[in-house]
């Protein structure tokens, strides 16, 4: 601290150009910051102000020490804000992007943990359709992190975890497959189907599989939503394909069962977080370490 304080000392007698204005702008005697600036001064071995007769005038060494200083000066604040930040002592908003079926299961819980220690702080979340949308948010800072499958190499954000997750059947409790241990793709279309339109991650994966198998399902809905699959999955003995991560409340609380399907096993999704490339703000990487915690606790 008395180094901190030597710093402002030095440059609010750069800026004003006067000991005395300095000591009451910083509540001390004149004395006392004129004894300071003399010893470092004989430590430095050189004069760091040019005595006038009606100002202090930086010489070309306390030009060189001056920019240092303030630059520390800077440093420092940065730092206490980040400290606040952590603490959870400051205000502020986090901003996450990402997949609408990840908004109902995993990012509440991870919300619920970080904000029992960080109270003051708010947390923005943007449900966007697709990856790029997200990678564009992150890559622009319009967002500090985002949530989704599966993204694609984009040299503005970097991955802060990855979780791999395997698309299987999903169905309630009571569905007459419910119980078993795996499942095959030809005993899920004996059932209503639930599947994800083109325009989302899930749907080529499917196509593949149904491809394969020789068959030509007639799903009896077609949706971009996650959350009308989960829903319409527990309202009727239908079969939808989706991975743990979209159904995690769900499981937990006994409402969806996921079933492994044979021909799927090697087909995987990857549950990414990222971050701008550039880095992110203290409090931001706090809230991605409870995501990637409750992601862990997952898998």
């Amino acid at each position: 601290m008395r180094y901190t304080r030597l710093l402002v000392y030095v440059d609010r007698v750069a800026r004003t150009g006067s000991i005395r204005k300095a000591a009451a702008q910083s509540h001390v005697a004149a004395s006392a910051i004129s004894r300071q600036i003399l010893a470092l001064e004989e430590e430095i071995g050189t004069p760091l102000f040019e005595r006038l007769p009606r100002k202090l005038v930086l010489t070309a060494a306390g030009e060189i020490l001056i920019r240092h200083f303030r630059e520390t000066l800077k440093d420092l604040d940065r730092a206490q804000n980040e400290i606040e930040e952590l603490k959870g002592l400051r205000r502020g908003e986090i901003t996450l992007a990402l997949m609408s079926g990840l908004a109902a299961n995993l990012v509440p819980r991870a919300a619920e943990a970080f904000r029992r220690t960080n109270p003051r702080i708010k947390l923005n979340f943007r449900l966007l359709a697709t990856g790029d949308e997200i990678l564009a948010a992150v890559g622009s800072a319009e967002a500090d992190l985002g949530l989704g499958f599966d993204f694609v190499p984009d040299v503005k954000v970097r991955v802060l975890t990855t979780a791999v997750g395997r698309l299987g059947a999903v169905m309630a409790p009571t569905h007459p497959l419910s119980q078993r241990a795996s499942i095959r793709i030809s005993e899920c279309v004996a059932y209503p189907m639930i599947v994800a339109d083109k325009s989302m991650v899930i749907r080529p994966y499917l196509n593949a599989l149904f491809a394969k198998a020789s068959l030509n399902p007639q799903p009896v809905i077609e949706t971009n939503s996650i959350e009308v699959m989960r829903h319409a999955a527990m309202a009727d003995q239908c079969i939808t394909f989706l991975t743990p991560f979209d159904i995690e409340f769900e499981r937990r609380v006994g409402r969806l069962v996921y079933v492994p399907v044979r021909e799927l096993a090697g087909n995987t999704q990857t549950l990414m977080l990222i971050g701008h490339e550039g880095g992110m703000r203290t409090i931001a990487s706090v809230f991605a370490e409870a995501i990637k915690a409750l992601i862990r606790d997952v898998i």
